[in-house]
């Protein structure tokens, strides 16, 4: 009877066919970087961020409230429809048809809007650099460098710099300043018409966990502000990275890292140093835990209290939810060609080793 009706529904039948289409051209990551990261995305996403970037509240979380109470309000709709005894075959049957037709609209539009960027060769392409595994020496050398140009950030950044960081706009118009002084060296990191807003679920975030998310929909990128301030200039600048299409979690690290260090801003510097550290220091200490240990011992006394703070802020933000929210998203990630999930945001370890292969170790 199902088959039947998704017959006879051409409207059904055309978005199947879309998707179909559309899966099929995702496999070929040279059409996907030439014709749709390079052709017609950028015309999306600036349209979006011109539309929606002037607005001072975010449209995308607004959006996300609408959907998710038309879901509450549907679902409580169905339990008291199966309750009074009124969902018979004929209504399933519908049911199933609205709901594959909203389930694929939302896959149309996502992977139109954004998600393609999934697929595309990416920052990898664009820097000619080969990722592959390294040994223990290669990671040495790239935490020495980071612990190194981590502590030094930490010296010239000033308190009042630091204070700064409270304004949200000012967390705001660094990363933007931050793509236009990275221009010049990677003219693929044109940043136009920025949309960068705080994010309304702030609060919430601290039982779903993340710190910064990329609206898919609307082209906005968001922040949570209780993120410890010295880490936001460098989420801002994974965020951006997010709307010029590097959709990967370890490309957008990367990109962050790359812009970030560079940038004349101490504060914007720092955060980036800070972040990667952390990144490479997880790696070395599961190779090499008697200097992974007697570096820290020699960072800064300024990254050993935002360790501490940021370690307190991790422990706050612990809860029941959060676990659940994490392997939902992990699962997301591996849907879209991240097979390590969450551990993919790690892989920029490998990435930054690849790079200062390719470009030494005074690049990084």
């Amino acid at each position: 009877m199902l088959i039947k009706h998704v017959m006879k529904d051409k409207s059904l039948l055309f978005l199947l066919l879309a998707a179909l289409v559309i899966r099929l051209f995702s496999w070929n990551e040279a059409w996907v970087e030439r014709y749709y990261t390079y052709g017609v995305y950028p015309f999306i996403s600036l349209v979006l961020r011109t539309l929606l970037g002037w607005i001072p509240f975010s449209i995308g979380d607004i959006l996300y409230f609408f959907a998710g109470l038309f879901l509450f309000i549907s679902f409580i709709k169905l339990v008291r429809r199966i309750r009074a005894h009124m969902a018979d075959k004929f209504f399933w049957v519908v049911f199933t048809q609205k709901t594959l037709k909203g389930l694929l609209w939302i896959y149309l539009l996502f992977n139109v809007l954004w998600g393609l960027n999934y697929d595309r060769q990416g920052i990898g392409h664009q820097l000619n650099l080969e990722v592959s595994h390294y040994a223990t020496e290669d990671i040495r050398q790239l935490v020495t460098v980071l612990h190194k140009r981590l502590n030094t950030a930490a010296a010239q950044l000033t308190q009042s710099q630091r204070q700064a960081l409270d304004n949200n706009t000012t967390i705001h118009q660094l990363g933007i300043q931050t793509y236009q002084e990275a221009r010049s060296k990677y003219p693929f990191l044109n940043y136009k018409q920025p949309a960068i807003k705080t994010s309304f679920y702030t609060y919430v975030g601290q039982y779903f966990g993340f710190t910064g998310y990329y609206n898919p929909f609307s082209g906005e990128a968001q922040l949570k502000a209780t993120v410890p301030r010295f880490l936001q200039p460098f989420i801002i600048n994974h965020e951006i990275a997010h709307q010029l299409g590097y959709a990967k979690e370890n490309e957008a690290n990367l990109v962050a890292y790359l812009t970030g260090s560079h940038a004349s801003q101490p504060a914007v510097r720092y955060s980036t140093y800070f972040e990667t550290y952390l990144y490479a220091i997880r790696d070395l200490g599961r190779r090499d835990s008697t200097m992974a240990k007697s570096l820290h011992t020699t960072l800064h006394p300024q990254v050993q209290k935002d360790l501490v703070e940021l370690m307190e802020y991790l422990l706050k933000s612990e809860n029941a939810v959060e676990p659940y929210i994490s392997k939902f998203y992990d699962q997301f990630l591996k849907l879209n060609r991240q097979p390590k999930g969450t551990r993919t945001y790690n892989e920029v370890v490998a990435w930054l080793i690849a790079y200062q292969k390719k470009y030494g170790l005074e690049a990084i």
